[in-house]
């Protein structure tokens, strides 16, 4: 063999050395992100590698090889957040593949005027405080339902109204939601530290259900990352809760605009376009009638004419509605022919209008004194 021959060998082996030590890295750092199907795989060794703990807190780490190849066949795993537009509680840039492999992760799906996320917000932020400094990172993933709660100014002021301290994205475009192939709001997953979704919650309650696999994973957290120290195992019960009973609300959620309004019950439904209506004498439960003259978009009704009235026979303790207004439009609110609040609607948000005392039938009846009311959506508690 001529020295040629030998240095071409030569190099070529080092090309195969170089390329392997490249493919090895690559394969085992903490969270790895798959590019054809966006799910983050860790390596064999990534949640040994994910902390620095000090050899006196140390004890021995598991092979994980084994535990996550058991997972695999049992549990999705995450999948990383696309399409984000904003960040709120967090630098711009964040990936859960950054902290997947050392944190277990509770994605929250939500958006700012939902009244059923609102409700959920106490406990997370509960839980948040309780776990965070024992390794649980909570990520709420803004996807809006209307317009305006993508604008990133809007988001914030609720995040700050509602004093979450969580890492907040704003997935605008909904392409995470799309990810995880969801289809609620709020709805929560549970990332453990293999990075496998172990839990997930759709809509309210099960809270215990739900803090009781966190502290699990927490503790299997301990176990991966060869740390010390327990878990608290105690139950969290917030004291701004507002308390509600589902199986007695008999009222749907009502949407005013053309795309959704299937019980508008005067007028012409799933048509765009202004109308002059009025309420008839006689009306139905659960249906929404409008008096005055307003204005259909795909998204929301809009008042035009300077005087308006919405009445609902309703079956429920409270009412929310979701509306906004460029001016500032005074409502008041009458419960069963007494008036009971008024508001000053302006901004783009979630109003409460009434608090009730019992659950039952009543009849609503909201006078609006100015036009550009924009109004989306009765909900119900």
């Amino acid at each position: 063999m001529n020295k040629k021959n030998t240095k071409n060998i030569v190099l070529a082996a080092v090309l195969i050395l170089i390329v392997g030590a490249i493919w090895y890295l690559n394969a085992h750092k903490p969270g790895v992100v798959a590019s054809n199907t966006q799910e983050i795989i860790l390596g064999d060794n990534a949640p040994a590698a994910a902390t620095s703990t000090p050899a006196k807190h140390a004890v021995a780490v598991p092979n994980r090889s084994a535990i996550r190849a058991q997972k695999a066949s049992q549990y999705p795993r995450a999948k990383e957040l696309a399409g984000i537009q904003g960040y709120i509680n967090v630098p711009d840039g964040f990936k859960l593949a950054d902290i997947i492999g050392k944190k277990v992760v509770l994605l929250d799906f939500w958006t700012y005027s939902c009244i059923n996320c609102q409700r959920t917000i106490p406990y997370l932020n509960a839980w948040y405080q309780k776990y965070k400094d024992q390794g649980l990172e909570i990520v709420g993933v803004h996807s809006p339902e209307f317009d305006f709660e993508k604008n990133y100014d809007n988001v914030a002021r609720a995040v700050k109204q509602l004093g979450i301290q969580y890492p907040v994205v704003l997935d605008s475009s909904m392409a995470t939601w799309n990810a995880y192939q969801n289809q609620y709001w709020p709805r929560e997953y549970l990332i453990d530290i293999d990075g496998f979704i172990v839990h997930d919650n759709i809509g309210e309650g099960k809270y215990d259900e739900t803090e009781k696999a966190i502290q699990k994973a927490l503790q299997e957290r301990q176990t991966a990352l060869g740390l010390k120290g327990t878990i608290d195992t105690s139950i969290t019960n917030p004291k701004d809760v507002i308390n509600m009973d589902p199986s007695k609300v008999a009222s749907p959620e009502t949407y005013f605009g053309s795309a959704r309004n299937q019980y508008l019950g005067n007028g012409v439904q799933g048509v765009s376009g202004s109308q002059t209506l009025s309420i008839p004498g006689s009306v139905s439960p659960n249906a929404l009638y409008l008096a005055g003259t307003w204005n259909f978009l795909p998204e929301y009704a809009e008042t035009t004419s300077a005087t308006a009235k919405i009445e609902f026979e309703y079956n429920s303790k409270n009412v929310y509605f979701v509306a906004s207004s460029q001016n500032g439009v005074n409502l008041k609110v009458y419960v069963d022919g007494k008036l009971v609040n008024t508001v000053v609607v302006k901004d783009h948000k979630l109003y409460t209008l009434v608090q009730g005392t019992d659950y039952g039938a009543h009849t609503l009846l909201i006078e609006a004194e100015g036009a550009g009311l924009d109004a989306f959506t009765f909900t119900f508690g």
